[in-house]
């Protein structure tokens, strides 16, 4: 089929993992996507899908996660102790 990709094509052009994208597909995620067999085609133009949600109702974001960085100078503060 010309114009189409499979699963497997479009999750390395989204640097995701095939069954992200075969969920994606599955939960009508992805427009104009066909299965056939148990194969997905999806139309080679399509954009990756970004997330639409956010955090559940009553969950608050998290706050002050470390970083690469502050990780690497509380090792090298140990290590010159």
């Amino acid at each position: 089929m010309t114009g189409y990709a499979k699963a497997e094509d479009m999750a390395v052009r989204w640097n995701v993992s095939v069954r992200q994208v075969q969920l994606l597909c599955q939960n009508g995620k992805i427009k104009d996507a066909s299965k056939f067999g148990n194969v997905w085609a999806i139309p080679e133009d399509t954009p990756k899908p970004t997330r639409t949600t956010s955090l559940k109702p009553g969950r608050k974001p998290m706050k002050n996660l470390p970083t690469p960085q502050a990780e690497e100078t509380k090792y090298e503060d140990r290590k010159t102790n």
